[in-house]
């Protein structure tokens, strides 16, 4: 009985190492991916080889490596290592065409086989931006193209206006074995697009490091638009004033125009014009008026008016030596004169602004005695008529009771008198 034991262990053991032996003598071997013009390698290992040759076949089936023999002449082509357990060898400046299905075989009874799939990237080529024409004009409608070839897969266009993305209409089309990608971008251009760069960038499996991409900026011609700014809210006498105009086109419109009430500028003197800018270097009545800024170019025409108007200079009145009961408001024009107001186009206000204060105190003193003296009237006059329309009065029942020398014959008078009751009549004192 343990004979019999002993021999089977035995024979399971052989079976054991016979079927490792088997199994173990499978090639090895994995895809590889490269970019073209990059080095492929192509591995094949063995676990367990008895002394059999490995060998490596391009995807047409021809022998490129026996072992350590080199079986195809190509210069591209080189051994990396050969020993009974592997069989490495290398593929430079790899191109498409070399994309395919590579065999290793193990050269056993029968012959083992594994297969490995090289796949070849097409390096997309730098973009190109098509249709831009410089400079534009405001308010055309402009197509940008965006188009690179030889990608493999299919490279993805994105568009960017400065530094944020856009979204454009992407078409792939083949052409053998890469891809030619184009993409377009709508623009209805205006003035802010001038100076805006556009970039067309390639993303790509191959483009490892910086992707590939190409940008244009946009040149956008337009009329100037103009708009006046003044240094002082509310302009007094004497004061400096410099009113600048501001006119945004492109071409510059330069230079600028100045004219008051439709005419040339009077007084040159005092009125100083440096390029944009009007300087008043004292103000006075004789200023007022309305000012006038005209800026152009070849595409229009654009103008802003100012109306200017100068206020009396603010007074101040020598201190008092005895103190006021009531303290005197604050001047204010002289207020107003502080204030800065917003820098806008041009100057509409209303000249009577400053003395509005004083007129509305007045007219609200002038209404209120006004109410103040008739209601007092009113009250005089309801109080004698009152007075007037007061006192007693006697029916002649009573008068009779008061000629009367005792009550005995004020009683006889009274009863006496009621036969006349429809008679009575009332006396008012």
């Amino acid at each position: 009985m343990n004979l019999k034991s002993h021999l089977i262990f035995t024979l399971y053991t052989i079976y054991g190492i016979l079927l490792k032996g088997i199994s173990g003598q499978y090639p090895l071997v994995q895809n590889v991916t490269v970019t073209e013009g990059g080095t492929a390698n192509l591995t094949c290992r063995v676990e367990y080889n008895d002394n059999t040759s490995l060998q490596w076949s391009n995807p047409a089936q021809q022998t490129l490596f026996f072992g350590d023999k080199k079986a195809l002449r190509d210069n591209r082509i080189e051994l990396v290592r050969a020993s009974w357990s592997e069989l490495t060898i290398s593929i430079s400046d790899v191109t498409l065409s070399d994309e395919g299905m590579y065999t290793c075989s193990l050269f056993t009874m029968p012959v083992r086989t594994a297969k490995a799939y090289l796949t070849v990237l097409g390096v997309p080529e730098k973009p190109e931006i098509d249709g831009l024409t410089k400079p534009a004009l405001e308010g055309d409608h402009v197509t940008l193209t965006c188009i690179t070839q030889g990608s493999k897969p299919a490279a993805d266009l994105r568009w960017f206006r400065n530094e944020k993305e856009v979204k454009g209409a992407k078409e792939v089309n083949a052409s053998g074995k890469t891809f030619t990608v184009r993409s377009s971008l709508q623009l209805l251009v205006d003035r802010n697009d001038d100076g805006v760069a556009y970039t067309c960038r390639v993303d790509h499996v191959a483009l490892t490091q910086t992707p590939q991409q190409a940008t244009e900026v946009l040149e956008v011609h337009y009329a100037p638009r103009v708009e006046i700014i003044h240094s002082l809210g509310v302009p007094q006498e004497g004061q400096y004033l410099k009113l600048e105009c501001v006119s945004k086109g492109n071409p510059s419109p330069d230079p600028v125009m100045w004219t008051k009430d439709g005419s040339d500028l009077p007084d040159l003197e005092r009125m100083i014009v440096e390029g944009r800018e009007l300087t008043f270097t004292s103000l006075n009545k004789t200023d007022n008026g309305t000012y006038r800024c005209e800026a152009s170019n070849h595409l229009g025409t654009s103008s802003a008016e100012y109306v200017l108007y100068v206020y009396d200079a603010p007074t101040t009145l020598p201190p008092s030596t005895t103190p006021s009961l009531h303290p005197i408001p604050p001047d204010p024009t002289a207020l107003l004169g502080t204030h800065v107001s917003d820098r806008t186009v041009s100057g509409n206000r209303d000249p009577n602004a400053l003395g509005q204060h004083s007129t509305d105190h007045a007219l609200i003193g002038g209404v209120v005695a006004v109410v103040v003296f008739v209601t007092l009237c009113l009250i005089i006059v309801l109080g004698r008529y009152l007075a007037r329309h007061k006192g007693t009065y006697l029916t002649n029942e009573a008068k009779g009771a008061d000629d009367a020398p005792d009550a005995d014959t004020a009683i006889i008078n009274a009863e006496g008198n009621h036969a006349h009751a429809e008679e009575k009549k009332e006396y008012f004192i």
